[in-house]
């Protein structure tokens, strides 16, 4: 008869087939934090008792720990242990791939160029791109439509370079991806972003096919060259039905919790 500890035969069961033994420990201690075994502000286990309950070397449980630290998920107290950190709304992160993944989900989208044209900068787009009033740029306005409908609105005000054939090229762009490509432009090396609520104006409505005034977010966009001055200035005027921004906060498990999770068990 095996003469093996409950808890080590516990944490074998939670083993999945080639997973490290550090990742084990990291998805064990995780999901006993989401399931509430360990809760904010308890203190874990020592290294000690975790080296006894997963079988592994010292090494392993600091590599194990070092991830949770790095997701946020605890915090160490010299002297003292390793604790569960509390939830904190200030380290949310939203990626703007969520957004650039809604407005290709499931369907192809057509990009339409509306216009391409070369227009002398106003005093507020000189100020941005850091022109003098009256230079020369190209202004372009297309529309994102997914099965006909339209989503987005961007416009945008690109630096003029005669050696670059830029009008050409954007009429050849007609998918989400050499849009996307595009505006962030070949070999530009830096960018600001920036998304804020507003609400659409008559020509954004009326492209759109929303009535004056309905709600928008709108992403804003400034790329420099590899000298730091700005070569491209846009907004990407989204209907604010189109879109939604979510992420997760604290540990994130699979629905199922794994078997080794020891429901009503509190941290020492």
């Amino acid at each position: 008869m095996s003469k093996e500890k409950p808890a080590a035969r516990s944490a074998k069961r939670g083993r999945r087939i080639g997973e490290p033994a550090y990742q084990r420990i990291v998805n064990a201690l995780t999901s006993r934090i989401a399931h509430g075994i360990y809760r904010p502000g308890g203190q874990l286990p020592t290294e000690a008792q975790l080296r006894l309950e997963f079988g592994v070397s010292p090494m392993t449980i600091r590599r194990a720990i070092s991830i949770l630290l790095d997701r946020g998920l605890v915090s160490t107290t010299q002297g003292k242990g390793t604790f569960v950190r509390s939830l904190d709304l200030g380290e949310a992160v939203f990626r703007l791939q969520e957004v650039t993944d809604q407005w290709a989900a499931g369907d192809s989208v057509h990009v339409q160029l509306l216009e391409a044209s070369i227009a002398p900068a106003t005093e507020r787009v000189a100020h941005v791109l850091r022109l003098a009033p009256g230079t020369r740029t190209i202004y372009l306005q297309r529309l994102l439509l997914r099965e006909g409908t339209p989503i987005v609105y961007h416009r945008e005000h690109v630096v003029y370079d005669e050696t670059r054939p830029l009008i050409e090229a954007q009429l050849q762009i007609t998918s989400l991806e050499g849009l996307l490509r595009g505006t962030v432009g070949a070999a530009l090396p830096s960018g600001e972003l920036s998304i804020q609520a507003m609400s659409l104006g008559a020509r954004a409505a009326e492209l759109l096919r929303m009535p004056q005034g309905a709600p928008a977010f709108c992403l804003e966009h400034v790329f420099s060259d590899f000298d730091g001055l700005p070569v491209s200035w846009g907004w990407f005027l989204c209907r604010a039905d189109q879109f939604r921004l979510s992420t997760h906060l604290g540990p994130h498990v699979d629905d199922q919790a794994p078997s080794d999770t020891r429901k009503g068990e509190h941290a020492p």
